[in-house]
């Protein structure tokens, strides 16, 4: 049995993308937490934020990661921000393979360009909000076990790449 496969990073960073391509190569199941918490929850992530805030979000990110983290044979995609949490980050740095993607700002800023999916930004000065929470997060993201720089590469070397390291 294989340990579970984490992708950590930014938003926009690819983690859904490439876990589920991931995944499916390595007949694995894929999750994928801030989905989970907006089935559990019936509503958007950023409808979470607006109605419920903050706080309320990470609590239900917190449960609902490590429940996740507890299952085998999986892929995981976490949040953006739930690395930021030390119960979340030790238990995946315990229990699991941990890959940062890691995504400079200006490329993420393309990605949500059309995207109002995220809570934490808003239209204005995106890119300074994007830059300000990559310095926040990225000494824990720092911690993840493997990083792979993501700049201008492509899917298939990206899947790659986290084959490779996966399988070490």
């Amino acid at each position: 049995m294989k340990k579970n496969l984490v992708l950590v990073g930014m938003m926009a960073s690819g983690k859904t993308t490439l876990g589920k391509i991931i995944a499916k190569k390595q007949n694995l199941k894929f999750i994928d937490t801030d989905l989970n918490i907006e089935k559990i929850n019936s509503m958007t992530i950023r409808e979470i934020f607006e109605k419920k805030g903050e706080k309320f979000f990470r609590i239900e990110e917190e449960k609902e990661t490590l429940k996740s983290l507890k299952k085998n044979n999986c892929v995981i995609s976490l949040g953006g921000g739930a690395f930021m949490n030390k119960k979340i980050r030790e238990s995946v740095l315990k229990n699991s393979i941990s890959i940062w993607l890691d995504v400079d700002a200006k490329t993420i800023k393309k990605r949500i360009r059309w995207n109002n999916k995220r809570p934490l930004l808003d239209r204005e000065n995106n890119l300074e909000k994007l830059n300000k929470l990559y310095s926040e997060r990225k000494d824990a993201y720092k911690k993840a076990k493997y990083k792979i720089a993501c700049k201008d590469l492509n899917k298939n070397i990206l899947v790659k790449k986290i084959l490779n390291l996966y399988d070490k």
